[in-house]
């Protein structure tokens, strides 16, 4: 891990200015697609509302009343009108609201983020941009995409308050986070990561935590 690696550098319009050497390896070895789905997994369930539900016998309203009489009727004989076996009654074994969430201890998540920019890496995916200026304009981000012939893409912002937010708020090929809201569900959905060299250094030290390693 502590082995120096040359990186291209890039300009908001997405041009090469230039290379960085950055004391991280983006070892293929490493790379687990197992932890990555398990993360994308966890991620997905947690966003379910689980909120379906169905009311139980105890919830339907009536029922204060036998629905017809015990005997002479030919039918089998009932007690209550809230019986899941009555029209408008109970539901049995129904669903009931319940959190979807699964658990994903830190190093999981880390060795999966570390896997995801090994992939981007190799794959010729990742861009690292010196900064972002960026007007706010769709039509800015629009136009540069277009020209590198690039399909999805996941920007990455130090603040929410970039106006890169803006500009690709309206773009069906893009999109763009803060730092904070990163996840590794947008970063496997797009293709291609451009992130601002703070927020990638960031990202690198929070892998190498991992590994006990530093820049």
């Amino acid at each position: 891990m502590s082995e120096n690696t040359a990186l291209k550098l890039y300009d908001q319009k997405l041009d090469e200015v230039g290379k960085i050497s950055i004391n991280f390896k983006f070892d293929p070895e490493r790379k687990s697609t197992a932890l990555v789905h398990q993360v994308v997994t966890a991620t997905l369930a947690g966003r379910r509302a689980g909120t379906a539900a169905t009311k139980t016998k105890a919830m339907v309203s009536g029922g204060g009343k036998k629905p017809f009489k015990q005997k002479g009727t030919g039918r089998a004989r009932q007690g209550s009108t809230r019986s899941p076996l009555m029209p408008g009654g109970g539901t049995v074994h129904g669903p009931s609201p319940r959190s979807y969430e699964q658990k994903v201890n830190k190093k999981a998540y880390l060795r999966a983020l570390d896997s995801v920019l090994i992939d981007k890496f190799h794959s010729n995916s990742l861009y690292v941009v010196s900064e972002f200026n960026y007007s706010g304009k769709t039509k800015e981000v629009y136009n540069i995409l277009s020209s590198k012939k690039m399909g999805k893409a996941l920007f990455v912002s130090t603040t929410e308050e970039d106006k890169v937010l803006l500009a690709t708020s309206n773009l069906a090929n893009a999109k763009a986070l803060s730092i904070g809201a990163l996840n590794i569900y947008d970063m496997v959905k797009y293709e291609n990561l451009v992130i601002n060299q703070e927020c990638f250094k960031q990202l690198l030290e929070r892998i190498q935590g991992i590994w006990k390693t530093q820049l």
